[in-house]
């Protein structure tokens, strides 16, 4: 059975980093589809829609057209959990599983915790040098990652990233407005779910996923130092997490 990963906000497939690598190498993970989300990635030139209802049916739009059967495994982080999220409840025969990564949503969390005022400013400025593509991503690495270990070759990639395929300020608006707006429904997905966060995630504040977790009573698993960019901080931690829920599954 296939998984498919969703990514954040602005953010498209070369943003994974090593995780598909390291998921492909679990037992029984099948297909790992990386799937760019309208107005990021290979659909870079495409109209974001302004919801995340939007977002979804083109992207499961996408994922038919690649000729990939359903159902699938949904891993999905930020703007990407909330897509599978309203993915999993609007066409539940075709989610199998589902893994959110420090997601965030309405009703569960105020706008004050989905994104922590603290860091308004910086985004403020991020927006207002968007083409500007070196100080943008050394602003993103600042508010998402913890592992600075190998940061100045992250900025190098992210940069490239950005001149071949840049998200327009149009979409990321768009982008922005759909995370705003959404709002679960009333009933937890039917399928298995996982949810995974951070504690140290300076960008969204961790008591999200716990939230989302209790309401749902979903297993919860929270990393100790890792950034709102949980698989660049630390894939390997989130697929032996992977593992131990299949496993036990």
């Amino acid at each position: 059975m296939s998984w498919v990963l969703l990514r954040g906000l602005t953010r498209e497939a070369r943003h994974w980093g090593g995780l598909p690598q390291q998921l492909a190498g679990l037992p029984g993970a099948g297909q790992v589809v990386t799937l760019d989300l309208p107005g990021n990635g290979v659909f870079h030139r495409q109209l974001s829609p302004a919801s995340v209802r939007g977002i979804m049916a083109l992207a499961r739009h996408q994922l038919q057209a690649q000729g990939v059967a359903p159902p699938w495994n949904l891993l999905a982080m930020s703007l990407g959990g909330m897509v599978a999220t309203d993915w999993a409840q609007q066409h539940p025969q075709e989610v199998h599983r589902l893994v959110l990564i420090n997601t965030s949503m309405r009703p569960f969390s105020p706008v004050t915790e989905r994104l922590r005022p603290g860091n308004w400013p910086a985004l403020a400025l991020l927006a207002a040098r968007w083409h500007n593509a070196d100080p943008t991503e050394r602003t993103i690495h600042r508010l998402t990652c913890n592992n600075t270990s190998s940061r100045e070759a992250d900025i190098a990639a992210w940069v490239h990233i950005r001149q071949t395929a840049p998200v327009s300020p149009g979409n990321a608006w768009r982008q922005l407005l759909a995370a705003a707006q959404f709002s679960s429904g009333p009933q937890a997905p039917h399928c298995p779910t996982l949810v995974l966060s951070s504690s140290a995630d300076r960008l969204v504040n961790p008591r999200c996923s716990h939230r989302v977790a209790d309401a749902w009573q979903a297993p919860h698993h929270s990393h100790p130092w890792a950034g709102h960019d949980l698989p660049h901080d630390d894939a390997g931690w989130v697929c032996r997490q992977l593992a131990r829920w299949l496993a036990e599954a």
